[in-house]
């Protein structure tokens, strides 16, 4: 069974630890993540995020037991355990799915996005960094651009695109 925490991120070795010695060595912990790569000084860096910002999945066959859930309350770096989750266990197995499923290299990749024709996006890596343009075309591997008056092809894999 999947539960949500609210996690102190300087504490998630500690919680980790703690969680692994409370539930077995059973215990899987899922955190999506993005890499940014972003120009700067003429420099490549790259900035990693949690999609989640402070949550984390946390997988083991006893969290429906509410012993368990009462003992992890008291784990240290956890802030709060989110109620509800036993009811949305499609919902949250979707979503991990999804996300492993778009994974490239431990991070997200553009496949997350669902793109839509006709709408704006801006590119947050490559060349064209905070460049804002019209999606005309979908395939693929491969986006119909527009920006501006300008019309181009690119491959969907290569750049990180959020919408506006």
């Amino acid at each position: 069974m999947w539960a949500i925490l609210k996690i102190d991120r300087k504490k998630f070795g500690v919680l980790k630890k703690d969680l692994k010695d409370k539930l077995g060595s059973d215990t899987i912990f899922y955190n999506p993540k993005l890499l940014i790569q972003k120009y700067k000084n003429n420099k490549l860096i790259n900035k990693e995020f949690n999609l989640l910002g402070d949550y984390l999945f946390c997988f083991h066959s006893d969290l429906n037991n509410t012993k368990t859930k009462n003992q992890l309350k008291f784990a240290r770096g956890l802030k709060y355990l989110l109620d509800g989750f036993i009811h949305s266990q499609n919902e949250i197995k979707d979503f991990i799915y999804t996300c492993k499923n778009s994974e490239n290299s431990g991070y997200l990749s553009t496949n997350f996005l669902n793109l839509d024709k006709n709408k704006q996006y801006k590119f947050s890596s490559g060349p064209f960094v905070d460049t804002i343009f019209k999606i005309i075309n979908l395939q693929k591997n491969k986006i119909d651009i527009l920006m501006g008056n300008f019309k181009t092809t690119i491959n969907k894999k290569k750049f990180l695109i959020t919408s506006v």
